[in-house]
């Protein structure tokens, strides 16, 4: 890992549903559940202020330092966020230990422009926000970093493509990223299509209202 293992404030949940998660959250904690090793799953809350910050930094694993207990190294496993997904609410977590091979999802951050994209009519498209990577805890990458400069027209390119750190192999190297696409030849086809507008509309003088027309006989 690129970076320390962050430790962050935990603490037992001896109530767990609805209504006690409510009040967790509302007190600045979260609520959490530590999956793995054959161990019976444990309900926690921990500190939302520190387990946002380590996830904003990119942090997989984490050091959960249990009150009244001893530390548990855990990997990130699920996220669980409100009804608008703005919002985390839940987390789920893994026992694990730094030799352990795992697979998670990695984010992709992009560099460069194509200069293939840079012509009329071409546009780049990203498949994928991020890929699937297995390797040890210990050697989990905290960004993936795609080079798009040298991606040329018409070439796919795939989770397999991308140079990853020692030790982490893409989990799932057929899928595909990102590509660059021509779409002038679709433009044209569609400028030089058969006109499908609505005729224009005819005027007419207007009819007299009915009555309109006795009430003028009426008066001569």
């Amino acid at each position: 890992m690129s970076q320390q293992t962050p430790t962050i404030e935990a603490a037992l949940r001896d109530r767990i549903g609805t209504r006690y998660a409510r009040r967790v959250r509302q007190s600045g904690q979260l609520p959490a559940i530590i999956y793995g090793h054959g161990t019976t799953p444990t309900s926690v809350s921990v500190n939302e202020k520190q387990i946002v910050t380590a996830l904003k930094q990119n942090q997989h694993v984490v050091e959960l330092s249990i009150a009244g207990g001893a530390k548990e190294t855990c990997l990130v496993k699920e996220l669980q966020f409100g009804y608008l997904g703005d919002n985390l609410i839940h987390l789920d977590f893994t026992r694990v230990n730094l030799d352990e091979v795992v697979t998670v999802k990695i984010h992709l951050h992009w560099y460069g422009t194509p200069e293939a994209a840079k012509k009329p009519g071409h546009v780049l498209t990203h498949d994928q926000s991020e890929i699937d990577v297995t390797c040890k805890v210990r050697d989990i990458p905290g960004e993936v970093r795609v080079e798009l400069e040298k991606v040329m027209t018409g070439m796919i390119l795939h989770a397999g493509d991308i140079v990853l750190p020692a030790g982490v192999k893409a989990a799932h190297p057929g899928v595909i990223v990102a590509r660059i696409e021509e779409v002038f030849e679709a433009a044209a086809a569609e400028a030089a299509a058969p006109g499908t507008g609505a005729e224009p509309e005819v005027i007419k003088a207007k009819k007299p209202e009915e009555g309109a027309a006795d009430s003028k006989e009426a008066k001569k």
